[in-house]
């Protein structure tokens, strides 16, 4: 009897939770409650049956809209995409879990999104004189300039943009980056003033500005505060309202724009993909546009915001699909995925990644390899955008070189291997690609300096460098520091204006090697932080560039080389030389730390070798004996220096970043 009533207490105890899951109160879609309170059940939901929660045929493409959220970086995109989807239900109100789209551990240690994220959202709004369901796409982009690949490819599937702007620090270079990338994409553009609860905020300010750089309308813009949930009732309604409805034919053949891919270890790879015509559903088969290799589609669905499967997908609809791909390299971003034996029209794709920094990645310990070379596939898997090569060094023995789009894309490249794979790496000093042109006709493109070898049967006769077109604002008091910094870095002045009484608008054209490692970092700090940088790629332009060896005991370490400047190579050699010798571990015999260019030695450094006082035993006797004793231990020293290898620290590496 006690096991009976045991039993049904159990029972009565699940019965409730089920009730409380499924029928807990949503404000926004009435009629939906089963759909959306299921994602507030504490366990996670099963969605075995094809459309057996949610019904993607009652959304037609006039009632979808895709758009994005695009700001300068800490400008609040992730938490007001938080308050968006708390808003339409689709997740719960203080889920303890701030920058819900940020999945990554860097991105919520940094505070920065580094990996577009795609939410689905429902909502109903009274359009057209009718209250009418709309299924909203949400794009959550990331902010800084090193990521501006995914912001492009982000905006392929979107038909409009919320352009946040924080209400204190106004139209910073990563807005004026955006607004550009979403006014080229003909994108609807809704200004969103953000944050205007801080005791700072001057939203009129804020409103002259984007009047004045942008020709937006001031009473076009919203007013909102992410954090105290001010004003998020209007950002819903006027996206329904200004943004149009996606483009595409449900009759026509089907087509749909590969956006990202990232890696599964349980179904493989799964594909983000936006549906430009026609209809996908579960089972179907289709070909790449880019590889024409085939797969059978056996998942499919949207991000709600984790996936949810639905067996279809309609023009216009953004979500996931699982087709047996074996590696993300099989899913080339911006590819176009049709249904087999039709014939279509590719789809425009994306500018392919440009890396803008290289740099060498070798293990702490030599045995690490395999473990590295490991922990870098995984990685890559699910970031496209690095590219990776074998190389070996000398010095440091087996590693990769690696493309980024940026310091600070490398910077988190390093970050995951450490804290997703327990990786422990040495990285080179970063180098931009430069072309090298000879006396017989050939040109080199050199990203690893050591690569370059002076040859005397074939002479160098012309270098070039990539430029950027860099993009600067700061307060009007920090001109004269920032206009000599720039002149310090071979920049040169395009554009100079006032935005306001209180901000200047600066355009240079700069070598990428003089902004790539610190220009960033100094530039905060001669603007006491107010400064905010922005670049683009430019053209390649001639330089006087040479190639600055490091040698240790006579002995070139080709991970330490660089390419820089001739002007500038003293100087570099100099502060090489003086942190190597900090850096480097006295020895039992003398170390001699070089920079060189070519033959000729520009800068020297010498550390003492460790010396052992051979004549402490005599305390007296002839000259000759104390002579004779000073005599063995030179020559010692001598057949050391010939044998022993000096060991460099990884600290040595990471301060070397730090020289320009």
């Amino acid at each position: 009897m006690t096991t009976f009533k045991r039993a049904s207490r159990a029972l009565t105890s699940k019965l409730a939770a089920i009730y409380t899951c499924n029928f807990h109160p949503v404000t926004s879609l009435s009629h939906f409650s089963y759909t959306q309170n299921a994602s507030f059940c504490s366990r996670p939901r099963q969605n075995n049956k094809e459309g057996s929660t949610i019904d993607l045929n009652q959304y037609p493409s006039d009632n979808i809209r895709n758009f994005s959220i695009i700001a300068h970086v800490d400008h609040g995109k992730s938490t007001l995409a938080d308050r968006l989807l708390e808003l339409t239900g689709t997740i719960r109100k203080g889920h303890g879990q701030p920058q819900y789209l940020d999945k990554l551990q860097v991105e919520r240690e940094r505070g920065i999104t580094v990996k577009a994220q795609t939410a689905t959202m429902f909502h109903r709004h009274k359009f057209l004189g009718s209250d009418t369901d709309f299924l909203l796409n949400l794009i959550d982009t990331p902010g800084h300039v090193d990521f501006s690949y995914e912001v492009s490819r982000s905006l392929a599937a979107c038909q409009g943009a919320l352009l946040v702007v924080d209400a204190a620090q106004g139209v910073q270079a990563q807005t004026v980056a955006n607004f550009y990338l979403a006014f080229e994409s003909n994108l609807a553009i809704i200004p969103v003033i953000n944050k205007i609860d801080q005791p700072t905020a001057d939203p009129d300010r804020v409103k002259a500005q984007l009047k004045s750089m942008f020709d937006l309308n001031p009473s076009d813009v919203l007013l909102t505060s992410a954090k105290t949930g001010l004003g998020l009732e209007q950002v819903l309604p006027a996206a329904i309202e200004r943004i149009p409805p996606p483009p595409g034919k449900s009759t026509s053949p089907l087509r749909m724009l590969l956006l990202d891919s990232y890696y599964d270890e349980y179904k493989g790879v799964i594909c983000h993909v936006a549906i430009v015509d026609g209809a996908l559903h579960k089972g179907d088969k289709i070909c790449s546009a880019a590889t024409g290799q085939s797969y059978e589609v056996s998942d499919v669905g949207i991000m709600h915001p984790e996936l949810v499967a639905t067996g279809i997908l309609l023009t216009g609809q953004v979500g996931y699909i699982v087709s047996g791909m074996r590696s993300t390299k099989e899913a080339r971003v911006g590819d176009t995925l049709h249904h087999t034996r039709t014939v279509i029209q590719p789809l425009p794709g994306f500018k392919p990644a440009k890396h803008m920094v290289f740099s060498g990645l070798y293990p702490a310990d030599g045995s690490d390899f395999e473990a590295l070379n490991h922990a870098i596939e995984r990685l890559t898997c699910n970031d496209a955008s690095v590219s990776v090569t074998k190389e070996s060094s000398t010095a440091l023995g087996l590693g990769f070189r690696c493309g980024f789009l940026g310091l600070l894309h490398m910077d988190v490249f390093h970050q995951r291997l450490e804290q997703e794979h327990g990786a422990h790496v040495i990285s080179t000093v970063p180098t931009v690609p430069y072309i090298f042109e000879y006396s017989d006709g050939s040109k080199l493109q050199v990203q690893n300096p050591a690569a370059l070898s002076s040859n005397p049967k074939n002479r160098l006769i012309a270098c070039w460098e990539p430029t950027v077109l860099a993009t600067i604002i700061i307060p009007s008091e920090y001109v004269g520091s920032v206009i000599t910094l720039c002149a310090e870095r071979r920049g040169e002045q395009l554009e100079y204006s006032f935005i306001d009484s209180q901000r200047a608008f600066m355009k240079y054209r700069m070598p990428l090697r003089e902004i790539v490692v610190d220009f960033y970092n100094e530039l905060k700090s001669i603007t006491s932080g107010y400064a905010s940088f922005d670049y683009e790629d430019s053209e390649y332009q001639a330089s006087d560039l040479v190639k600055l060896d490091i040698l240790l005991n006579g002995q070139p370490v080709d991970a330490m080389a660089t390419i820089v400047h001739k002007s500038k190579a003293p100087r570099v050699g100099r502060e090489l030389v003086e942190k190597l010798k900090t850096f480097i571990d006295r020895q039992m015999f003398e170390i001699i730390i070089q920079a060189a260019i070519g033959s000729k030695v520009i800068a020297r450094e010498t550390l003492s070798a460790m010396r052992k006082n051979v004549l402490a035993k005599c305390y007296g006797g002839d000259v000759t004996r104390k002579r004779k004793l000073l005599e063995k231990q030179k020559e010692g020293k001598k057949r050391m220096k010939r044998v022993g290898s000096v060991d460099i620290p990884q600290e040595a590496f990471h301060e070397l970043l730090k020289v320009s």
